[in-house]
């Protein structure tokens, strides 16, 4: 294991089934698995479903894998940057993953670009991660991967995993998270850029009034917010998805 890759391999093979079953997978289904590890769960998502695509960035266990899986003929091993896949390219896949904590935000990001053939996401996460994924507007945990994920899918905080059912043992718990990709987002919103833009630049300064942190956005702050009806002294993590819509369209 190395730690500069953030991994921590899962042993109960109780836990590992109780992830792969709660991914809801069917016998035709593509499944990306990102950070194999050792193989535990490679092994039980073959066994199920037509094809696994496996990216292990490691060098070490992805030789181990290559040994291992030899015989696997619906198994495909990638060395590789998971960041770099090219998943726009696939035909419809889901995501079943033990992520690594470094590249958690990042590759839930990166997955989302890539949700028109995207069906599912089931992912280990750290506690803290999966809290801000399943948030509500008004806490801490509310922010813009909240608000990213809440827009391309449906997510469901299915369980929790005590830190000591993984090796090395990690400084915090994990959780299982299910986020099914929606066929259409939850809000109409004229133009994409503009609405990620918004929420990236009011969370920046997530302690700040909405007529400081959005300056940048339209000088005239104040006067924008009242015009639709948005307190301008609230702050951002107050805003609901559809107020942020309301931001976005408004302009």
């Amino acid at each position: 294991m190395k730690k500069n890759l953030g991994q921590h391999f899962l042993y109960n093979r109780q836990i590992v089934q109780q992830i792969v079953k709660t991914a809801e997978l069917e016998p035709d289904d593509l499944v990306i698995e990102i950070g194999p590890g050792l193989g535990i769960m490679t092994t039980m998502l073959a066994e199920i479903v037509k094809k696994v695509i496996a990216i292990e960035l490691d060098h070490t266990l992805f030789n181990r894998l290559q040994t291992t899986f030899a015989s696997y003929k619906n198994i495909e091993l990638i060395h590789g940057d998971a960041m770099k896949y090219p998943y726009e390219f696939l035909p419809y896949f889901k995501v079943v993953a033990n992520i690594p904590y470094y590249i958690t935000t990042p590759i839930i990001f990166r997955l989302l670009e890539a949700k028109k053939h995207l069906k599912s996401m089931t992912l280990t996460v750290q506690k803290e991660v999966a809290e801000r994924i399943i948030a509500k507007p008004g806490g801490k945990a509310y922010g813009v991967l909240t608000i990213m994920v809440q827009y391309h899918g449906h997510s469901t905080l299915k369980f929790l995993i005590p830190k000591k059912a993984f090796r090395p043992v990690p400084e915090v718990d994990s959780a299982v998270v299910h986020i099914r990709i929606l066929e259409k987002p939850p809000v109409d919103v004229k133009d994409n850029n503009l609405f990620f833009r918004i929420i990236k630049t009011a969370f920046s300064q997530r302690r700040k009034m909405l007529s400081n942190s959005l300056k940048s956005i339209c000088p005239d702050t104040k006067e924008w917010l009242k015009r639709i009806s948005i307190d301008p002294e609230r702050r951002p993590e107050t805003l609901s998805i559809e107020e942020f819509a309301l931001l976005a369209n408004s302009l």
